[in-house]
């Protein structure tokens, strides 16, 4: 995802393809990063909504590997179930695999989160799940979890009570 003049764009695709699967021009100068800030609030909004069916899901005993199968085969189905599956032993090799070692750290989903919300605020647009999903990465992040995947957010959650 790049922005800037479409001249420039198209000098630069071959670097871009070596950089990348795919080279997606987004507009003028900045649509690049506004595409990259609407692609990871839609990502960290996904994985906190797949944590939260795989924590109820639990918590009604379901298996984690049916639940995985209905939901990856069906209106659930998404990137953070299919690619990234948060839960250990379930799914395609994620860093759940691996005591949530880092693919993509919680602090940086916590940034993109906040810059959502920053341009959200600038724009005067409404984004209530991406504004509670940055206020759930950051109680998340607070608690000495910088270190984690932003896939292990889905332990935390399972350990938390019911909130209406």
């Amino acid at each position: 995802m790049a922005g800037g003049a479409p001249a420039a764009f198209e000098k630069a695709r071959p670097l871009f393809e070596i950089m990348g699967a795919r080279a997606v021009h987004c507009g003028g100068a900045g649509s690049g990063q506004a595409a990259k800030i609407c692609n990871n609030m839609i990502l960290g909004i996904s994985m906190i909504g797949v944590c939260e069916a795989f924590a109820l899901a639990g918590k009604l005993g379901l298996d984690p590997h049916s639940l995985y199968d209905v939901v990856s085969s069906s209106s659930g189905s998404c990137w953070s179930v299919n690619t990234y599956c948060p839960v250990p032993g379930v799914g395609p090799n994620s860093p759940a695999d691996h005591d949530y070692r880092p693919g993509f750290a919680a602090t940086l989903m916590l940034k993109d989160l906040d810059l959502s919300q920053q341009a959200a605020a600038a724009v005067d647009a409404s984004t209530p799940l991406g504004a509670h999903a940055a206020t759930l990465f950051s109680e998340f992040v607070a608690q000495d979890r910088e270190s984690l995947d932003f896939s292990a957010i889905l332990p935390w959650l399972a350990a938390r009570r019911h909130e209406p």
